[in-house]
């Protein structure tokens, strides 16, 4: 049996109560804890956001009146330990593990449990972990986002988490948690979105700085040499540092009136050079015809300047896109053999996501019989569309019916099925 069936029977019943289950007063308390063994102390170890305590302190009295024994940092950590030694005493200590998702949690909590995920890898394997939605539209973190979550606006939502939190491990199966390595898993994922570290006050024509002192928590069980991710981010900031020009905005209109004043005193001079020529050459009545055009020349040029300064700020925020486009082909170069895709739709944030590219690899090298040329090619495919195809797929949405042969992307399009669809739609420039 593979992973991946293994670990959806895990949740069965979860999946069974949040889809079948019929609604049930939550006053009438039907569950009974599961005996805890030697060395457990607890039935549930409880992670959440400090910003999401009233909701969760709510629910923790409900739980405990049915029996539970709940573990939670403000009451149960030790004094005078790391954080880390204490969530990983108590997950070895409790039967299941609850985590309550909000943005928030991903944002701060989550990332404790993922970077030192190496110390209670073991314990995390060998117990179900209970993923609750707090709130929708939460970036579910990667190692979850195969679990069947239960969303805390759900009506019967307290029967259902004590329905699961009161059955016996082994009558769950196993684990609901698996390491990382299984690629059948979290294939086509997207992860959490990079955001500028100039993000306010970004003007739209500028562009975005990214933080690469620092990898990112999400990233670094994925990515094997974290030289390559500062690589990569060099490369994507060498746009702000190279591409664009005139970046402030008090530089840009200093330039637009030094350009106009210079217009309108050259104006002026050629003004009256050509008066000067019409009356000493012409009648009074050519004159005064003469200065008509001229008049009117010398009050459109200004006007036409502005449209042009309008027409100009908007082809730069096109331009710093695309400058920024053009170097995510370049890091996407670098970071697809880690199996991470970036890509942008502005000049502010990077979409991500966890991709394999073996298979379309494999398949350029059939394709081309030189390997020189292969390599060429894949190379060329990488730069040009590797940062579209990560926008899709971290959008869930290609611009194209879904392939009817399937591709080497389980339940998605792979990058070679994309590259040609693109070449068809004569993308290739």
């Amino acid at each position: 049996m593979n992973d991946l069936t293994s670990h959806q029977q895990i949740m069965e019943p979860l999946t069974s109560f949040a889809n079948n289950q019929p609604n049930v007063p939550l006053s009438i308390p039907t569950f009974v804890p599961p005996t805890l063994r030697d060395s457990e102390r607890y039935h549930v170890f409880l992670s959440y956001s400090s910003t999401d305590y009233q909701w969760t302190h709510s629910v923790i009295p409900q739980l405990e009146s049915c029996g539970l024994r709940i573990c939670y940092n403000e009451r149960d950590f030790l004094p005078g330990r790391t954080v880390l030694d204490n969530m990983s005493e108590c997950i070895q200590e409790s039967q299941k593990v609850l985590l309550v998702l909000s943005s928030e949690f991903v944002r701060s909590r989550w990332c404790l449990l993922e970077a030192n995920m190496s110390l209670f890898r073991d314990c995390l394997e060998r117990k179900p972990v209970v993923p609750v939605l707090l709130e929708s539209g939460v970036s579910v973190p990667l190692h979850l986002c195969h679990l069947t979550y239960l969303e805390a606006k759900d009506p019967d939502f307290m029967y259902k988490l004590l329905k699961v939190l009161c059955t016996p491990n082994q009558q769950l199966r196993g684990s609901a948690v698996v390491p990382y390595q299984p690629p059948s898993i979290y294939n086509g994922k997207a992860l959490q979105p990079l955001i500028a570290a100039n993000d306010e006050g970004l003007f739209k024509w500028d562009c975005g700085v990214f933080s690469d002192m620092e990898v990112p928590d999400q990233l670094r069980l994925i990515i094997k040499d974290q030289e390559t991710y500062k690589k990569a981010l060099r490369i994507i900031n060498s746009v702000a540092k190279e591409k664009v020009w005139l970046r402030s905005l008090w530089l840009r209109v200093l330039v637009y009136i030094t350009a106009i004043i210079v217009i309108v005193v050259l104006m002026s001079a050629g003004l009256k050079a050509m008066l000067n020529v019409a009356f000493f050459y012409c009648e009074r009545f050519c004159a005064i015809n003469y200065f008509s055009w001229i008049f009117v020349a010398f009050f459109s040029a200004p006007l036409g300047l502005l449209v042009q300064i309008c027409l100009w700020k908007k082809d730069d925020e096109k331009y710093i896109v695309r400058e920024l486009q053009k170097a995510l082909g370049q890091a996407n170069v670098v970071l697809f053999e880690e199996k991470v895709l970036m890509g942008c739709r502005s000049n502010s944030k990077i979409y991500l996501v966890y991709v394999s590219l073996d298979g379309c690899k494999r398949e350029f090298t059939k394709t081309f019989s030189e390997q020189t040329s292969a390599d060429d090619m894949f190379h060329r495919a990488l730069l040009f569309f590797s940062p579209g195809y990560a926008c899709c797929l971290a959008k869930r949405h290609f611009p194209f019916p879904y392939p009817s042969s399937p591709g080497h992307l389980q339940g998605g399009v792979c990058f070679c099925q994309y590259v040609c669809q693109q070449l068809q739609d004569e993308k290739w420039t």
